[in-house]
């Protein structure tokens, strides 16, 4: 959406969504789930652009899917987004208390042990990706009853920001302000609260860069920082969608204690990597549920920018890794393919 430029066009961006809101809850969530699928399908063959980023991410993301395969993710992509949104409109009026638990199916293997920590009251870093419905995650775990506050980037819009943070926020989802976070996610896990982030996003040329599906890219430095001076384990946990009536798999696929790093010769680069390579693990399990068409790799290394050969010591950092191959380490030294048209 365009940032609005004037106060009335804040107000009509504001008061057609609304309408749009209005108009759909007059519908029962699953015709919506229906509705939603057909205009995800109508926006991806319209929207060219973010079809082609979705297709040339995943060539070589998932290069074992032919390229029909890709074509029809592509389309389930779009598809997962609008759901995500119908899912969204529908959750205040669909999740609360006493529904929760019919509609969570939860990983118990997976998700006990950060159940634990969370039971005891104890400071945890919960990260996640743009995978299933990353917002539906932060606002179950609030209905179980868990302190539970989100780092969240403010709209351009206010009107919509405000009304936004109103849904999230009417189950118990605390949200903190990404650009003025610092003080309250201290105050959070020195409290013993969770303190949750949406870990995949792109962070630009000074991000520190770790491996997300054999290719580098920028994660943002601050979790594993924080995670390191306050001493707490980070939970990479999921919400995936398994069916248009609201049930999700609550799950995680890893999760980084502070005993994990703390022999490590570069800690940070460690949690860094692991935590994205836990996402990676979580995309993996229904990738048509991920945000493909985010531009994850758009920032690469200096040595990539410049034509530079491999820096040794980022090599160095990779070899570190426990799970590191050979294989991925070659396709890490490679860089990004060229653009492929479609």
């Amino acid at each position: 959406m365009a940032k609005p430029k004037t106060k009335a066009a804040m107000w009509t961006q504001y008061l057609a969504i609304r309408a749009v809101e209005m108009t759909l809850c007059m519908w029962p969530q699953q015709s919506n789930m229906r509705f939603g699928a057909q205009v995800g399908r109508l926006f991806n063959l319209l929207d060219s652009k973010n079809r082609r980023r979705i297709l040339y991410n995943l060539g070589f993301a998932m290069p074992h899917l032919t390229e029909q395969q890709r074509i029809t993710m592509s389309a389930q992509v779009t598809e997962n987004l609008v759901k995500l949104f119908m899912e969204i409109l529908h959750s205040p009026r669909v999740l609360h208390p006493d529904s929760w638990g019919s509609l969570a199916m939860i990983q118990a293997p997976t998700i006990a042990p950060a159940v634990e920590l969370l039971n005891q009251r104890k400071p945890v870093i919960m990260v996640t990706g743009h995978f299933g419905n990353w917002e539906i995650m932060g606002t179950m775990m609030a209905l179980m009853g868990y302190d539970m506050d989100a780092i969240a980037r403010p709209f351009d819009n206010p009107l919509i920001y405000d009304w936004m943070v109103g849904i999230r926020e009417k189950r118990g989802l605390r949200l903190i302000t990404k650009w003025d976070a610092t003080d309250r996610m201290i105050d959070v896990l020195d409290g013993g609260g969770a303190l949750a982030f949406i870990a995949d996003q792109n962070a630009g040329d000074r991000g520190i860069f770790v491996p997300f599906f054999g290719k580098l890219a920028s994660s943002y430095k601050s979790i594993g920082l924080l995670a390191i001076q306050k001493n707490v384990p980070i939970v990479c946990g999921y919400a995936m969608r398994l069916n248009d009536q609201m049930r999700f798999e609550l799950g995680a696929t890893d999760i980084i204690y502070p005993e994990d790093w703390q022999s490590q010769s570069d800690p940070l680069y460690y949690v860094t990597a692991r935590y994205m390579r836990a996402i990676e693990s979580m995309v993996r399990l229904a990738p048509e549920q991920y945000f493909w068409m985010h531009r994850r790799w758009k920032s690469r290394p200096r040595h990539e920018r410049l034509n530079k050969p491999f820096p040794s010591g980022l090599r160095r950092s990779l070899d570190s890794l426990p799970w590191m191959t050979q294989e991925e380490l070659d396709s890490l030294m490679q860089g990004l393919p060229q653009p492929t048209a479609y």
